[in-house]
C-alpha cells in the first residue's frame, strides 16, 4: 500500500515532543504497524498544489496497480517517509521550500523521515530551483508546467486521469506516472543543506 499524506501547517490539541521549539507532533498506537506500506508526505507554501500533486499522484499509483491510502492530516511516525515538496520556480516558493527543508532536517534527529526532493509546479522553466538546488544539494523529482489542462481539472474538482483525453493531459498523466514509479522503486534520501534567508536573497538576485 501506498500512504500519501498532506500536512496541515499544524493540528490542535496535539501533545508537544522535544524535538525543536514550537514543535507539535502526534503520535500513533505503538501496536499499530503499517508493515509494507510507502509512505510519502507532501509539503509546500500554501496555494502552490499540495493537494493537486497528492491526488494525481494517488491515481497515478493506482494505475501502477497499487493500493492507496490518502491521508490529508499530520503523518504518523511509525515507520521511514520521504517528505516531497513542492514549489514553483519563483522567490516565495523556494524561500518556503528553504524553510521546509530546514524543519525536515531537524526531525531527522528525533524521527525515521527524509527528504526526497522537490516537484516543480506550475512552472514553465525550472532555472531558479536549479539554482536554488546546486547550492543546497536539492533534487527535482518531476516537473508540471502551467498547463491549462491542469487548471481544468482543479476547477473540475477531478484529477488529470479523470479529464477527456488531449496532448496536454497525456503529458501530464505521464509525468504522474514516471513520478510514481520512480517514487515505488525508491529514491535516495537527499543530503540538502538549507541556506540562510540572507544567502537566498543573493543567490536568487534580490535586495
Amino acid at each position: 500500500m501506498t500512504v500519501i499524506v498532506r500536512p496541515p501547517p499544524g493540528l490542535a490539541g496535539a501533545r508537544r515532543h522535544g524535538d525543536g521549539e514550537g514543535s507539535v507532533q502526534v503520535h500513533m498506537d505503538a501496536d499499530a504497524r503499517i508493515d509494507s506500506a510507502r509512505v510519502f508526505a507532501v509539503y509546500g507554501k500554501g496555494g502552490i498544489g499540495k493537494s493537486t500533486t497528492s491526488s494525481n499522484l494517488s491515481v497515478a499509483f493506482t494505475r501502477l496497480g497499487r493500493r492507496v491510502l490518502q491521508i490529508g492530516c499530520d503523518p504518523k511516525h511509525d515507520s521511514t517517509f520521504t517528505g516531497l515538496i513542492v514549489a514553483a520556480n519563483d522567490f516565495d516558493s523556494i524561500f518556503a521550500m528553504n524553510r521546509i527543508v530546514t524543519a525536515i532536517k531537524a526531525k531527522e534527529k528525533n524521527y525515521p523521515v527524509r527528504l526526497g526532493g522537490v516537484i516543480v509546479n506550475r512552472s514553465a522553466g525550472t532555472d531558479q530551483i536549479d539554482r536554488f538546488n546546486r547550492a543546497t544539494g536539492m533534487r527535482t523529482l518531476a516537473h508540471f508546467p502551467d498547463l491549462d489542462a491542469i487548471r481544468r481539472s482543479r476547477l473540475k474538482k477531478a484529477t488529470l486521469f479523470e479529464m477527456e483525453d488531449s496532448p496536454e493531459v497525456r503529458l501530464a498523466q505521464d509525468e504522474y506516472l514516471r513520478l510514481a514509479e520512480s517514487l515505488w522503486n525508491g529514491t535516495e534520501a537527499v543530503e540538502a543543506t538549507p541556506l540562510k534567508d540572507r544567502d537566498i536573497f543573493d543567490l536568487l538576485g534580490f535586495d
